[in-house]
């Protein structure tokens, strides 16, 4: 791809610490006007300098967070973040902190300055965000005709043969042109439209944008993704333009575009969740910029690399850490954090073992011969087969002219909905409850396998049949998850202590059979147990145990290793420890992690509802009104599954006039009809109680509410537009307040009609606002707001109650926490998030 090259993208920035304020100020004033403004945002009329903020004071996050606020607003005085409120969390302790001096960094002082207006590219205009969007629906078009055409002609040609055998043979043919046919195309589009990724910037909407889009879109719906820690994965890659070397083994299912900037020398690792896609969004443009991984080398689970970084040989990279563009792990070094920094803690690595060229190049063999000998004759010539055999089922498609019309062909469409939708759901918790149990036993934790075999194999099948998106949403936010993670999956949950929330609806591990969970634990959305470890060679499975009377928030990976026991409070997006003494009775918040109190006074307030009278009264309540939420789940699952059916079957009456266009038209259909049906579920569940501010009990209905909220809606459909200007106006549509032009790559809204985001905005993949927080029995949410021109980098969270200026900037993986406020055009970064500089990245950018 050509472009203008970028000299430099953003600036490594962590030796770049804001100024500690006036050295001149002598320590006792300090510490006045510090007492000052926080008995100012607490409310009373002064504050004894030794106590405690959350101990004594009875302050929170949320409280401390407008300290911060303030106190960077005031003249005179340094900058605070909240990691330096939880390591000093008495007025004296904090002043004396920012009173100490800075070391002078290397080569002299750095004047502090405030930050100045980034130089933003011009808007784009409506007839520019306009084209590309017309652009993009042809292309989707195009495509979908292609992909109807080429389905029609195939299944009317194995229809065509005489008896079963022939009829599979000719699947295996077909299948084998429709296999390399849809992994080629998007490898030869890439070609042609792009040539060789290069570092240069592009402007979103733009034409250049299109192309860049349609190559994205194509690259990650190939069929060799779904063979991701494959070696048939790192060929396709390769054949994109990747220099990967031998025994490169890559298990994060989010796939790299800018392919040709991607380097990954041999036996390199990564892990499952790692963002490497050698591009971001920024303020409006496309960056693209390379990222090296040396020879044995690993990337940690859910990590996160900017482009212009760097891995060196034989390094490791920590499970939920960052490298910011412009870093570099030097070699053999282990480093961890957001941003990443030299680690204390050597990250070792799973023993190799025997896994040379033939044993891969046999296992992608064996892959390609089960999908072309296997799966893909089930799915063309099954169809076939079943409609022979089956005259009830072919009579719902069976041409005829007044079939339509006749009140029998919806009966028929309704009942053949009912008996598969309602028929899969038990036997599929009948297979997942039996058959990965069986598998299981091949397995012994702590043993080394070989990567590609048997066991292999076994691992991968208990992974994918054991992490079911539909199932997890169905059960989770209820009592029935814990009897479906316990009979149904296999985790040890010890003796439950139920509180009608024990899981959210997004949990997910290697192996369930190996994952332990103490009692009176709860766990929020987003948890990610890792039992699996892995080189470049092989593999092994440990068990995991998370502690007793735990509370984990959103957004965890959990190591085989976790260093927690009981009683630890895990903040969201935490990097779980895996080094040092086994962490109890505290809280953990950051990456690299810092202890805070284990719980505030606040939040204990509604502790006397968990237990007693209480709670037998108010657990049954809970437990109807979420029996209810998981019925409207399936039924508006049931009824959207059910329009499917009945469109197709109309497209299949329709055939014999309009030929492969009604087929290409219903695919269409899909789309526009899953968008509208699900955002009238929407709407339809916040009709009469639209989320807004609160804070309450779990056993409070209001949160019954919410919690129906976030399960019956899907959001799914909501992919299918990243990356066009029709993202915007979906949102809309769901209750955001979304100003002009906004670039949304996958972002994701928890609560939709409690976030403002201003004009020119850009959202990156995998990048969260998250209005509301639970902590144990309490809940919280409160509304956030975006102004205009913001950058949300790859994999930042932001919590509830913040504020970001115009222009401000997250760096990638970044936390801001409940109730801060980001100055205008600042740059932040890290977990927690801190002010790291002014962006002036804007100030070197170029653009077309």
């Amino acid at each position: 791809m050509t472009g203008r090259p970028t000299e430099a993208l953003t600036p490594d920035r962590e030796g770049r610490a804001p100024a500690r304020g006036d050295p001149h100020v002598p320590h006792a004033a300090v510490e006045g006007m510090l007492a000052s403004i926080l008995a100012d945002v607490t409310h009373v009329e002064r504050v004894p300098v030794r106590s405690h903020f959350f101990d004594e004071l009875g302050a929170d996050s949320m409280v401390m967070a407008h300290f911060c606020a303030r106190v960077r607003k005031s003249e005179g005085l340094p900058a605070v973040s909240m990691k330096d409120i939880y390591r000093n969390p008495t007025i004296r302790s904090l002043a004396t902190a920012l009173s100490a001096p800075v070391p002078e960094p290397p080569g002299g002082s750095i004047e502090a300055v405030e930050p100045l207006p980034p130089v933003f590219p011009p808007p784009v205009g409506v007839p520019r965000h306009l084209l590309c969007g017309v652009l993009q629906v042809l292309a989707f078009l195009g495509y979908s005709y292609l992909v109807a055409l080429a389905g029609v002609l195939g299944y009317e040609w194995v229809s065509a043969g005489s008896g079963a055998v022939e009829v599979y043979l000719r699947s295996v043919l077909f299948g084998l042109v429709v296999f390399v046919w849809l992994c080629g195309f998007p490898v030869l589009v890439k070609w042609v439209l792009i040539g060789r990724w290069r570092p240069s910037q592009v402007r979103v909407w733009s034409v250049r944008y299109v192309r860049f889009w349609v190559v994205k879109t194509l690259v990650r719906s190939d069929p060799l993704v779904l063979f991701v820690g494959s070696p048939l994965y790192v060929l396709y890659l390769r054949a994109l333009g990747a220099r990967i070397g031998p025994g490169v083994a890559l298990f994060s299912r989010i796939v790299p575009v800018c392919t040709d900037l991607l380097t990954v020398g041999a036996g390199a690792v990564v892990r499952k969740d790692a963002y490497f896609t050698c591009y971001r969004a920024h303020r409006g443009l496309i960056q693209t910029g390379p990222v090296t991984l040396g020879a044995d080398s690993v990337v940690g689970d859910a990590s996160v690399l900017d482009v212009a970084t760097a891995v060196g040989d034989r390094a490791r990279l920590g499970h939920a850490s960052s490298l910011h563009s412009g870093q570099t792990i030097p070699a053999g070094a282990h480093w961890h954090g957001s941003p990443a920094q030299p680690a204390p803690v050597d990250f070792t690595m799973v023993d190799p073992a025997d896994c040379g060229t033939w044993r891969r190049a046999l296992h992608g063999v064996l892959q390609v011969l089960a999908v072309l000998l296997v799966y893909l004759p089930l799915t063309f010539g099954g169809v076939g087969l079943l409609l022979a055999e089956a005259p009830q089922l072919a009579s719902v498609l069976a041409p005829g002219p007044t079939a339509l019309s006749s009140w029998t062909f919806y009966v028929e469409a309704l009942t053949a909905s009912v008996v598969v939708f309602f028929g899969a759901v038990p036997l599929g918790l009948l297979v997942i409850a039996v058959v990965p149990r069986l598998l299981s036993r091949t397995l012994t934790a702590g043993r080394v396998y070989r990567l590609y075999g048997f066991h292999h194999g076994v691992h991968r099948v208990i992974t994918l049949m054991t992490n079911r998106r539909f199932l997890n949403r169905l059960f989770g936010d209820s009592s029935a998850v814990v009897h479906y993670l316990r009979w149904c999956l296999g985790y040890d949950l010890s003796r439950v202590e139920q509180t009608g929330s024990n899981f959210g609806t997004e949990v997910k591990q290697d192996s369930p059979y190996l994952s332990s969970v103490g009692s009176g634990t709860m766990i929020a959305d987003g948890l990610s147990i890792n039992n699996a470890e892995y080189s470049g060679s092989s593999f092994r499975v440990s068990r995991v145990a998370i502690g007793p009377r735990n509370f984990l928030g959103n957004r965890i990976a959990y190591p085989a290793r976790g260093r927690t026991g009981d009683n630890c409070l895990l903040a969201t997006k935490v990097m779980v420890p895996v080094d040092g003494a086994i962490r109890e009775g505290v809280g953990l918040l950051g990456s690299p992690s810092f202890e805070i109190p284990r719980s505030v006074l606040r939040d204990s307030g509604f502790d006397e509802l968990r237990s007693g009278a209480d709670l037998r009264r108010l657990l049954p309540a809970k437990n109807r009104h979420n029996a209810a939420t998981m019925a409207w789940y399936l039924g508006v699952r049931w009824l959207y599954f059910f329009l499917v059916t009945l469109l197709f079957a109309v497209a299949a009456e329709l055939y014999d006039v309009l030929g492969a266009v009604v087929i290409a038209l219903a695919n269409v259909l899909v789309v526009l009809l899953g968008t509208l049906y699900f955002v009238l579920v929407e709407r339809a569940v916040t009709a009469l109680h639209p989320p807004g501010p609160l804070f309450c009990s779990i056993y409070d209905v209001r949160f019954w509410r919410r919690e129906r909220y976030w399960k019956v809606p899907s959001d799914a459909y909501l992919r299918l537009y990243n990356g066009t200007p029709f993202k915007g106006p979906l949102w809309r549509l769901l209750g955001a307040r979304i100003g002009r032009e906004l670039f949304d790559d996958g972002c994701g809204l928890s609560e939709r009609p409690m976030v403002t985001i201003g004009d020119h905005c850009t959202l990156n993949a995998g990048s969260v606002v998250q209005c509301h927080s639970q902590e144990d029995g309490a809940f919280k949410s409160d509304t956030t707001t975006l102004g205009s021109d913001c950058t949300v980098g790859v994999g930042a969270l932001v919590h509830y109650g913040v504020t970001l200026g115009d222009g401000a900037a997250l760096a990638p993986d970044s936390f801001v926490m409940k109730g801060e406020t980001v100055p205008r055009y600042a740059y932040w970064g890290g977990n927690p998030a801190r002010q790291i500089g002014p962006d002036d990245d804007g100030q070197q950018r170029r653009w077309e």
